[in-house]
Order: structure tokens, then C-alpha cells, then sequence
């Protein structure tokens, strides 16, 4: 089973997201999507706690996405492979990334360890992709360029890109301090 394995913070997780994913798997480009919440990112600061993430997470979650609530404290992507590799030899894993991600490759821990990896790059605000590897699949569609920091700092106004779901809870639990 070829499972896509999407790493970020989805603070919230958003319709960009989602659409990634249900692209992915209608494609058949993965079977299914394991979607990891960091526990903390290094370049992110003021992270909404963990929980209610991985909370927010279990609210979209369906038969080809799989909420991962295992890998959430390892610092390190490519540690995050690894484990999956170790823990599920029959499967074969795919990292989706973005193109803004993919500029910066080269700076991640244990690069060249990483580039041996199928990588799936999403085209994104026309980022050149320099770095190209034979397992690299690049998706040239535009899923939008909503971001997690416009929701989080005006829920009302970019409601129509998060799920109703999500919303709600956001909005119950008086997230990003909603109105």
C-alpha cells in the first residue's frame, strides 16, 4: 500500500489541506494519507497545544486518512520515516511537501538520508523546484493559497476554508480567540 505521509503543524488544518490529501488518493497517486501533527516545528513559535490539533485532526479524518498520533514528538522528518519504515515494511511511504518546503530541503536534518525517500512536492505561489530526485513526483495544480495564519487571525472571514467541523470546535472551545 503506497501511504502518504503529510507532516505539519495544520494549525488549523484547512480546505488546502483537504484538497491535497482527496487529490492524492483520487489520483491514486497514495491508498491513503497519514497525517502527523508536529509536536513542536522549528520555525514556528506560539504553537496551539497539541490535543486539541490533534482534535481538530480527528474531525476530517475518514477510511484514507489516518490520524497519527504516534510520531507526534519526534523532532526530525526524516525520524518520523524512519519509524514508519521500520514499523510497517510493507508498506511503502510517501512525504507530501510543499514547493516552499522543497526550495529548503537541503537545510533539513539528514538531507541526503531524506532525499532517498519518495517525496510528493505541491506546486505552491510558483515556487521553483530546484531540487528534483528520480523519487520525486512534483503535482503542478493550484489548491489555493489559503494559510493556517490568515484563519487563525481572522476565523470569521476564512470560515469557507476550513470544515464545518472544525469550526465549530474552534468556535465551542474559543480557539485563536474566535468571537
Amino acid at each position: 500500500m503506497k501511504i502518504g505521509v503529510f507532516v505539519g503543524t495544520f494549525d488549523p488544518i484547512h480546505k488546502g489541506h483537504t484538497d491535497i490529501i482527496n487529490y492524492l488518493i483520487k489520483e491514486k497517486i497514495v491508498d491513503k494519507v497519514l497525517v502527523i501533527a508536529t509536536g513542536n516545528y522549528w520555525d514556528k513559535q506560539n504553537i496551539t497545544d497539541l490535543k486539541i490539533r490533534l482534535d481538530m485532526l480527528n474531525l476530517i479524518k475518514n477510511n484514507d486518512i489516518i490520524i497519527d498520533k504516534k510520531h507526534n514528538k519526534l523532532k526530525y522528518t526524516y525520524q518520523i520515516l524512519d519509524n514508519l519504515k521500520k514499523e510497517n515494511k510493507e508498506h511503502e511511504f510517501y512525504l507530501i511537501i510543499g514547493a516552499d518546503n522543497a526550495k529548503l530541503l537541503y537545510k533539513w536534518e539528514h538531507f541526503n538520508e531524506l532525499i532517498e525517500n519518495n517525496i510528493i512536492v505541491i506546486a505552491r505561489n510558483n515556487e521553483k523546484i530546484n531540487l528534483k530526485t528520480e523519487k520525486m513526483i512534483i503535482i503542478d495544480k493550484n489548491f489555493g493559497n489559503i494559510s493556517s495564519t490568515k484563519i487563525r487571525n481572522d476565523i470569521e472571514k476564512y470560515k469557507e476554508y476550513i470544515n464545518k467541523n472544525v469550526y465549530y470546535y474552534i468556535k465551542k472551545n474559543n480557539i485563536y480567540n474566535s468571537n
